[in-house]
């Protein structure tokens, strides 16, 4: 996309004081780097947007940021998050555009149709030793319209990368894929042997996308050895974060006159005891001494809905209550107590209780003090840290040996109606990447 006056990285002065610290030794002409170019508008649907392979120098920090550009241009909204402007093709072009680019860069890449024509992409990278790094970048975003910038310009501006999915998560892609460019230019291959694997549906439907690839592993005999799960942590491992049990409930009561509300059962009275019983069990929560610096668990209802018309007495009211896990519960154990716990505080009106996305997930937590997490935080300069939010690790307990969150960018950034990445961030983690990978 061009922009006035032909400038690609917002005013010249703030082109040439990145092009200073990103691209030492750069040479300008007309006010446009060398070697900067046009956007090429067929990017939105992945289809020509080809990055020219590296020589034998390293890519500059300032090239990759506008690879992080390219990959905001290619729509991949969530389908359950889609609307008018992201349309409802969800990540198959990014899925498409990845497969084909680790292809290119010598990968053995498998395509897995997940839901609906949504694949997962597997590229291996076979390495010098037999240890095995998996780098899960989920391609799918959060929906953009509420979006008050432009949601997929991926433009450049002030030291930073605008556009969904800058921070959350098509950075860690453009770096890892580049990095893995400049090694084959070189004549290198990565010390561990690497997965890079996109996977769908991460933002919402359940972690199917990440479920999906455990399940590849586990029917090919397949274990990862240090798995990283690409989020925005600003460059510090994390190390644990809450799992999550979700209720579906369906309060039944029965209509009458709004006139004679003794002669029906009031469905929305009984959702409004379950709260009032959800929002004690809460506060019991909020006492008792977090077992992990990830904290406590916590529960609320997040969602209710009911009524038929304003002269009727409701029949049936529907809520969701969030349960999230701290390490060391157990799931399946707190599903069965919430719901006695519903149960209990509706009647005596009768309740349907579902598993929200069909299944419950325990906590991450690895040890701060394991291999992946203390040599990410040395490679950092941070500290082990733990999240609020939840991620994909949630998926791959029983499929790798060492876990950690990690990536450039704050999540304070992500899912905002303004979206970006610092380019100082992308510079640190592709610094880190590039010593991971001969390490």
């Amino acid at each position: 996309m061009e922009r006035e006056g032909d400038q690609h990285y917002g005013q010249h002065a703030d082109f040439v004081a990145a092009m200073a610290r990103y691209m030492p030794g750069s040479t300008l002409h007309h006010g446009l780097a060398c070697g900067s170019r046009t956007v090429d508008k067929t990017a939105a649907d992945g289809r020509g947007l080809v990055w020219p392979m590296a020589g034998s120098d390293l890519i500059p920090t300032l090239t990759i940021a506008e690879r992080v550009g390219d990959l905001v241009r290619i729509p991949s909204v969530n389908p359950l998050q889609a609307g008018p402007t992201s349309g409802d093709e969800g990540e198959v072009a990014l899925s498409t555009w990845l497969a084909e680019r680790a292809a290119d860069l010598g990968a053995d890449v498998t395509v897995d149709d997940v839901v609906d024509g949504r694949n997962n992409v597997y590229a291996r990278f076979q390495g010098q030793t037999d240890r095995v790094i998996t780098v899960d970048v989920h391609l799918d975003t959060v929906g953009v319209e509420h979006m008050t910038d432009p949601a997929f310009d991926g433009r450049i501006e002030d030291d930073r990368v605008y556009g969904r999915g800058s921070v959350d998560t098509k950075a860690s892609l453009a770096i890892v894929l580049s990095v893995l460019e400049e090694m084959r230019a070189s004549g290198e291959q990565p010390v561990p042997t690497l997965n890079v694997v996109g996977t769908v549906a991460e933002e919402m439907g359940g972690l199917i996308g990440a479920a999906g690839y455990r399940d590849w592993l586990q029917e090919h005999g397949s274990r990862i050895d240090q798995m990283i799960v690409a989020e925005p942590t600003m460059c510090a491992p994390v190390h644990g974060h809450k799992g999550g049990v979700g209720l579906e409930v369906t309060v039944h009561g029965h209509a009458a006159h709004s006139s004679k509300p003794h002669l029906g059962q009031n469905a929305i009275s009984g959702a409004a005891r379950i709260i009032t019983a959800i929002d004690a069990e809460q506060e019991r929560l909020d006492s008792i001494p977090p077992p992990t610096a990830v904290g406590n668990g916590s529960v609320a209802v997040l969602e209710v809905s009911g009524g038929v018309a304003r002269n009727i007495i409701p029949p049936h009211c529907g809520l969701f209550a969030g349960r999230r896990c701290a390490p060391g519960e157990d799931p399946d154990l707190i599903f069965e107590q919430l719901s006695e716990l519903v149960r209990q505080a509706a009647h005596p009106l009768k309740t349907d209780i579902t598993l929200a996305n069909g299944f419950a997930a325990a906590a991450f937590y690895q040890d701060p003090d394991s291999a992946l997490v203390q040599l990410l935080a040395e490679l950092a300069g941070t500290a082990p840290d733990v999240a609020s939010y939840g991620s994909n690790a949630l998926q791959y307990a029983k499929v790798a040996s060492e876990i950690v969150v990690f990536g450039p960018g704050s999540i304070d950034q992500a899912h905002q109606a303004i979206e970006w990445i610092d380019i100082a961030e992308i510079d640190k983690a592709t610094a880190i990447y590039r010593t991971l990978l001969r390490t």
